[in-house]
């Protein structure tokens, strides 16, 4: 809890939000004391390739309530070097660096449902995005950091790549839409969750049983700004002051007042991300 503007107001962190991209790139100042005025202290800016990833270090160092997560996106794939470790390493060392990702595997959009793609193309992709992730999971091993995971349409492959590692890395399956069965999955690798505006959509049932199973200490909130936005500013850009509505949401479902949800998410989130 702290005294903001004058208004007790419960604290929260935003976990994930693209604040690098263009949307956001003339008003990042703006939107960060929208947050402030929110209550939301801290904000991980995600990479999506090391171009995302240097933006977001940058922003890191011009705002001090912005870190870094530096990774390539698994649909972004086939634009990737084929080894990536190198520089993969060299920015997570920054120090406001807490984190890499986002990673993992996204089958949702395959090559063969595209004009002219074919079955070899879809296992060429898949190959790629395992490349990659095996990578991530790898540098996040030597240096000690956790792991931001995107995973759409591939569950069980991504489960089973990141089951080797689990000792070594801790992972965060973002924007969680899974069965309780996932999660039970997700929570035995020791890795955690993080519940977006979705848990605020009429039809995001599903996702708010899987908060409901949630235990405290094994979730996050996010927005994935500037996609997801929380009612009432669904199907409108979203930004991490929105982090609000979510824990409004959040709070409601667990049972907790907000007050207990920021100690316990945000605890998490220090956890998770040891350099926050």
């Amino acid at each position: 809890m702290f005294i903001f503007r004058e208004v007790l107001v419960a604290l929260f962190y935003d976990t994930h939000a693209h604040l690098d991209y263009p949307e956001f790139s003339l008003e990042v100042a703006a939107i960060l004391d929208r947050a402030r005025s929110a209550g939301i202290a801290k904000v991980v800016c995600i990479g999506t390739d090391f171009e995302s990833s240097r933006r977001g270090i940058a922003l890191a160092e011009a705002f001090p309530e912005v870190y870094a997560a530096v990774g390539w996106h698994p649909s972004e794939a086939l634009g990737a070097p084929d080894d990536i470790r190198e520089t993969l390493r060299e920015l997570a060392q920054h120090p406001k660096v807490v984190a890499l990702g986002e990673t993992g595997l996204d089958y949702y959009r395959l090559p063969s449902g595209q004009r002219g793609g074919t079955a070899e193309d879809d296992a060429r992709y898949k190959q790629k995005q395992a490349s990659l992730f095996r990578q991530h999971l790898e540098i996040a091993a030597d240096l000690g950091l956790s792991c931001v995971i995107h995973q759409r349409s591939s569950f069980n492959d991504t489960v089973a790549q990141l089951a080797p590692f689990a000792q070594q890395v801790s992972g965060v399956f973002h924007c969680f839409a899974g069965t309780l069965d996932d999660l039970r999955q997700v929570l035995d690798l020791g890795s955690i969750v993080s519940f977006t505006g979705i848990l605020t959509f009429k039809n995001g049932d599903n996702i708010r049983q899987a908060l409901a199973a949630t235990p405290m200490n094994k979730f996050m909130l996010e927005t994935d700004s500037p996609y997801l936005a929380p009612v009432p500013y669904r199907g409108k850009r979203c930004e991490p002051a929105y982090v609000k509505e979510i824990s409004e949401c959040a709070a409601g479902i667990k049972g907790c007042s907000l007050e207990e949800l920021s100690t316990a998410t945000c605890g998490t989130a220090k956890r998770f991300f040891k350099k926050l």
